[in-house]
């Protein structure tokens, strides 16, 4: 069962309310909060792409930059072990320590 919608780059985690008989869900990875609900699938997934366009002409009408779920960049840190370990993995396999991270994180990440 997949419990995630995607549109113009936003994702929603799509949840049901038994007390009140809805599914709901909100905008993930943006602080902004953007919620919607339905009755059912066909009707949520109407209500998700309203509230997306619905962000975006809010956000350009007050002149405000959308947030944006994510960069595509990330910054961490790790032990000196495990960046030597996972550069000669990189390196063994033929790719840049980017590409190969980006590899194990995707597997990872499902």
């Amino acid at each position: 069962m997949n419990n995630m919608m995607t549109y113009k780059g936003y994702s929603a985690r799509i949840e049901y309310d038994d007390e009140d008989g809805i599914l709901f869900g909100q905008i993930a990875g943006i602080r902004d909060g953007v919620g919607f609900h339905a009755d059912n699938v066909e009707d949520l997934r109407t209500a998700f792409h309203e509230a997306v366009d619905d962000y975006l002409e809010t956000c350009a009408r007050i002149g405000k930059e959308p947030q944006k779920p994510y960069s595509g960049k990330m910054m961490f840190r790790v032990s000196p072990e495990v960046h030597r370990r996972a550069a000669l993995a990189a390196e063994l396999s033929g790719k840049s320590l980017n590409q190969w991270a980006e590899d194990v994180i995707d597997r990872a990440a499902g």
